[in-house]
């Protein structure tokens, strides 16, 4: 199965220690009840990757791994057909010894619009929450962080994490685990943490928000990405059963709604980055993601709305602070 002892040894003398109190634990449980079916499938598959060396790992402007001149196209055509069984492919895109993984969403895109407003990562501690297959970790760790560690309960994700993984040759310093935010503890040891696509799943969004919290540093910056509606601070639309075909869709605010909620769990120095439609060219069907996509959930007559007759998505970035705690003497040691 997937193996995490690496990763347990990375955070054992940072700040992420007391993780390991009840993390591996969590993640032989998570291990045991996958035992068969699609994990088991996906991880043979991962088995069958061939080894390639290569000293190309450029995440600085792409997730780009290995030149295609490192491998024969025998080769090439092997990997190209293993990386097909980890379909749908959503988050990225990759390029992967020039394969290029042309994922349903461009979440390069979205990466441009949030990078110049949030503060440098260089040598931070950062968590993404929902992070899927990991595209934006790979991003945060060639901005410069210290450790970028991804939540996100999908075998699926996680597997195509381990695929990109493979390829770098055991790059240190970022991991994809299978859990879900209410899994984990208050570790309060993360100078950045990013939500982002995930708030709109929450049933309780408030609550989610104080988890997201309770994860960061004194001063820590949360980073949060969502679909929003218009209107003003108390506009929030709650779907049906479906919203753009989704179901699990529960409480979508306007961004000055959202603020509010920020301010009620206590967040400081909030702001709104950015706002914008999301658009055919963002997220669309490819040869990589063949399932419905954006223009599947859209209506045909009016694309101003979804197929339900909802806003079309409009998604919002805004940046808060968690407060630093006067009554604190002491705050979280920082291991190096």
């Amino acid at each position: 199965m997937i193996d995490f002892s690496e990763f347990y040894q990375q955070i054992a003398k940072s700040r992420l220690q007391h993780w390991l109190h009840c993390l591996p634990a969590q993640l032989h449980t998570w291990q045991k009840t996958h035992l068969h079916g699609d994990l088991a499938r996906w991880v043979r598959a991962l088995r069958k990757l061939p080894k390639t060396n290569t000293d190309y790992v450029e995440l600085t402007d792409s997730v780009s791994i290995g030149r295609p001149d490192e491998i024969s196209s025998g080769e090439q055509k092997k990997i190209n057909s293993l990386l097909d069984q980890f379909h749908p492919w959503r988050k990225g895109p990759f390029e992967v010894h020039g394969i290029h993984i042309n994922t349903e969403w461009r979440s390069d895109w979205k990466w441009d619009r949030l990078a110049p407003h949030i503060s440098p990562l260089k040598h931070r501690y950062v968590l993404d929450v929902g992070c899927g297959s990991g595209y934006h970790l790979w991003r945060m760790r060639g901005a410069g962080a210290k450790m970028a560690v991804g939540i996100d309960p999908s075998p699926l994700f996680l597997c195509q994490f381990e695929v990109i993984k493979h390829f770098t040759n055991g790059y240190k310093g970022i991991q994809v685990l299978p859990l879900g935010i209410e899994e984990l503890p208050e570790l309060r040891a993360f100078d950045t943490v990013f939500s982002m696509g995930v708030l709109y799943h929450r049933r309780s969004p408030i609550d989610h928000l104080l988890q997201l919290k309770a994860q960061l540093c004194d001063g820590g910056e949360l980073v949060l990405e969502t679909l929003v509606i218009d209107g003003d601070d108390n506009q929030v639309l709650v779907p049906g059963e479906r919203y753009a075909k989704m179901r699990n869709v529960w409480f979508i605010p306007s961004s000055a709604a959202l603020v509010g909620w920020l301010n009620k769990c206590g967040f400081e120095n909030i702001r709104v980055v950015d706002e914008g439609v999301t658009s055919l060219d963002e997220q669309r069907r490819t040869d990589w993601m063949r399932n419905e996509s954006l223009a599947d959930f859209l209506d045909p007559k009016d694309p101003s709305k979804t197929i339900e007759g909802y806003p079309a998505p409009k998604r919002t970035i805004i940046i808060a602070n968690k407060p630093i705690d006067p009554q604190n003497t002491q705050l979280e040691a920082h291991y190096e």
